[in-house]
């Protein structure tokens, strides 16, 4: 819930520092500064404000603000929920459509720009006109959001893993930092692990507690004299069962615009992710349960229950959060053609695959 931001306990102090971050790959000034404030001499947290937008943390929550006519605005969100959401944006480059951190506050990707929102995917805020939007160049914000995670994160905390494999060290004041945590290098895979010269098969990461009992032998190939480096196999599910993240794609299969991206989820995915595409989810392991959401007015419109075995597609008009109890494996079938969001957003493409 938002409320009128109360300048004595909530606004940062002063910034000291104000730079314009890295110009983009066209070389062209950002539109846009970041202001910086000095550590604060309680928590150690240091104070951002990226265009319009203010953010702060203390020991539990992060306040952000953001004006509107009738003044600033202030909303909290638990600081470990904040900075999970957080590394998934930018860990994605801001993913496809929507980032909801939550039913407040998010990121809407329109892929070389992003725009910031709050309460603009709410209704009851947007009816009332206490909603605010501002848009920055892509490399710009994402420089802001590392700076910000960097410093919002403490030692201890892992905002990639499962509760139960990480600190609470998110709480309180500020101790030291986990930059190898965040700044984890991104694998691009080009057409499929494992091949030459393409990513790496995971082979020098433990196996996850929860998946022990996968098998971890690889499929025996054999190709006729001729062919030899043209066919390619790898056992998936040992891949995901070395899987250091939660919540977290990986890119498995390159068929042109065809992707396969596989994870493994436990606890609850960070965000509610709006879609501005069809999503096919196949559900490898165990069980997912979906709630689902109209991507505009966030009113619930389904309830999914998802078993080994059941395939669902995820709608271009829908907001979506999992809630996974043993650590699962999903498969999600992303179609990554650029043009898809205009073709939905005119209405050429009706929002779902299939009618039946």
């Amino acid at each position: 819930m938002a409320m009128p931001e109360s300048a004595a306990t909530r606004e940062p102090a002063k910034p000291t520092e104000e730079r314009a971050l890295p110009a983009t790959g066209e070389g062209r000034r950002p539109e846009h500064t970041v202001a910086v404030s000095d550590p604060d001499p309680k928590t150690g947290f240091r104070s951002f404000a990226l265009g319009q937008f203010r953010f702060s943390r203390d020991e539990y929550f992060v306040h952000v603000t953001w004006p509107t006519p009738k003044g600033r605005l202030e909303h909290r969100i638990s600081a470990d929920a904040f900075l999970r959401a957080l590394m998934r944006d930018v860990a994605w480059g801001f993913f496809y459509g929507l980032v909801n951190f939550d039913s407040m506050f998010g990121s809407r990707n329109l892929y070389g720009h992003v725009q910031f929102f709050a309460g603009r995917y709410h209704e009851a805020y947007h009816k009332a006109g206490l909603s605010y939007v501002e848009e920055f160049d892509s490399a710009f914000a994402m420089t802001a959001c590392k700076a910000i995670l960097r410093d919002f994160c403490s030692a201890g905390f892992d905002p990639f893993a499962a509760p139960e494999e990480t600190g609470t060290t998110w709480a309180g004041p500020k101790q030291g930092d986990n930059v190898a945590a965040i700044d984890r290098f991104r694998v691009a895979t080009k057409r499929m692990p494992g091949l030459f010269g393409d990513s790496p098969l995971r082979d020098d990461l433990p196996v996850n507690r929860a998946f022990a009992d996968i098998p971890q032998d690889e499929p025996v190939v054999e190709t006729e004299p001729g062919f030899e480096g043209k066919l390619h196999a790898f056992n998936l599910f040992k891949y995901l069962s070395r899987s250091d993240v939660t919540w977290n794609p990986s890119v498995t299969s390159v068929c042109r615009q065809s992707l396969f991206c596989p994870t493994t989820e436990e606890y609850i995915l960070p965000i509610i992710h709006g879609n501005d595409r069809v999503e096919w989810f196949v559900q490898l392991s165990d069980e997912i349960d979906w709630e689902v959401a109209d991507k505009e007015t966030g009113k619930p419109r389904a309830r999914i229950l998802m078993k080994a075995g059941d395939v669902a597609a995820m709608p271009a008009d829908i907001r979506h959060q999992g809630y996974s109890t043993k650590r699962s494996m999903l498969l999600v079938w992303e179609n990554a053609r650029l043009d898809l969001p205009d073709l939905y957003e005119s209405g050429k493409l009706k929002p779902y695959p299939v009618e039946f």
